[in-house]
């Protein structure tokens, strides 16, 4: 028997204050490996604080954060906690690769230049390696002839490809997506939420902050809903959107779904 592998992501009692505004009251998640868990829950319910917590790009004031079994090391407790070991969250982060909502590209490079930024100059790795994967994801996302464009030269749905192709080029152990649709029209939309699919489908380990119901019933393999801060109901999509059990959930669903 093969020791079971540890989630890639665990959160234990995770709160977040911004002074006295309590952001996260508690949360416990896990993000096994190869499953998709999407964070569900009306504006200011705290997602993509959550998210954020997760890379250590916010920090939290208590509870425990673990990756792939390795817990996070804290100095200070409370508003003063911080992370122990900055070689520790350089480590975490990029292997945590995020994609935010606004796509984040750097203007005064090309395409390729910003997917392959990271990688060789963060990572260190050799240039001609990285230049070769940079062209494979952007295969990979459908824009492969956009790799010597400008960022502003692309529609925002191409600009969002691009950003999950940097990501991925740095061969993270996790995706992180924060809203990665809602800055996009709806024709644009469905590119995105086509290379997300397709990302599920290849058995990635991501989290998915989202608004689109309809995607996250479709590639989740777990559905948190948050409320003010704290999980009111989670399980599989089947569960969560089928038969929600808290009137809060039923009440958010009622105004998020399209019969």
């Amino acid at each position: 028997m093969h020791e079971a592998e540890p989630p890639v992501i665990e959160i234990r009692d995770l709160h977040k204050s911004y002074g006295p505004l309590e952001v996260l009251k508690g949360v416990d998640m896990v993000a096994e490996r190869g499953h998709v868990v999407s964070l569900i829950g009306s504006s200011g319910s705290g997602k993509s604080t959550l998210l954020r917590c997760a890379n250590l790009l916010e920090i939290s004031q208590k509870g425990e954060i673990i990756f792939e079994g390795e817990p996070i090391r804290w100095k200070g407790a409370g508003a003063s906690r911080r992370p122990a070991d900055p070689e520790q969250v350089r480590r975490v982060r990029t292997n945590l690769a995020m994609v935010f909502q606004q796509f984040n590209l750097w203007s005064h490079m090309t395409i390729l230049q910003n997917v392959m930024e990271a990688p060789v100059h963060v990572l260190k790795r050799d240039r001609a390696e990285v230049e070769a994967a940079a062209r494979a994801y952007l295969e990979k996302v459908g824009i492969a002839d956009k790799a010597d464009a400008y960022p502003a030269q692309l529609s925002g749905g191409q600009q969002q490809r691009a950003a999950i192709a940097r990501a991925l080029c740095m061969e993270p152990r996790a995706l992180l997506f924060d809203e990665p649709t809602s800055a996009l029209d709806p024709e644009l939309e469905q590119e995105v939420v086509k290379v997300i699919k397709a990302l599920a489908e290849e058995g990635r380990t991501m989290i998915l902050v989202t608004h689109d119901m309809r995607l996250a019933a479709d590639v989740s393999d777990h559905v948190v809903f948050l409320h003010l801060g704290r999980i009111e109901e989670e399980g599989p999509p089947e569960a969560v959107f089928g038969n929600p059990q808290s009137e809060r959930l039923r009440q958010f669903l009622s105004h998020t779904l399209v019969s």
